[in-house]
């Protein structure tokens, strides 16, 4: 399940969905926002969305992680809106019978929705000033 959400991402309401007699392992992964980027100070940033685009995308994503890795169950949500400094933007989880299987489809999860899903991040600095920020080197680690 890929899902954008305006509301506080329920990390703990997520882990239980996946919950399955049969997993070893879960691995999660929580994106935060961080305070400083790129030698600026984030007072705070919003995420825009295109949702139809962006969840059709994830889905497409999250299925390519099902097919290559053998894991069990698998959730990603993504925020939008307006987030501040210490809040979750983006939350994946995946439960496998063993852990490799379930780091590699978290790894390859997040690496691809950072690269494919059309998500826009502005950040608003301290200073006053707000920038649309471009993840250049997340392109690079893709699968």
């Amino acid at each position: 399940m890929f899902s954008i959400s305006s509301e506080k991402i329920m990390a703990r309401n997520l882990q239980d969905s996946l919950n399955n007699p049969k997993a070893g392992a879960l691995v999660t992964f929580e994106g935060w926002v961080r305070n400083l980027n790129e030698g600026k100070e984030v007072q705070f940033l919003e995420y825009e969305v295109y949702p139809a685009l962006a969840n059709k995308e994830g889905q497409r994503i999250l299925e390519e992680a099902q097919e290559k890795f053998d894991i069990l169950g698998l959730v990603c949500v993504h925020r939008s809106g307006g987030l501040k400094v210490g809040e979750m933007a983006v939350w994946v989880g995946v439960t496998s019978v063993h852990r490799g299987p379930a780091f590699e489809a978290c790894q390859y999860i997040i690496d691809e929705v950072k690269a494919r899903v059309p998500i826009w991040k502005k950040e608003h600095y301290v200073s006053g000033d707000s920038g649309w920020v471009e993840c250049h080197h997340c392109a690079q680690h893709v699968h």
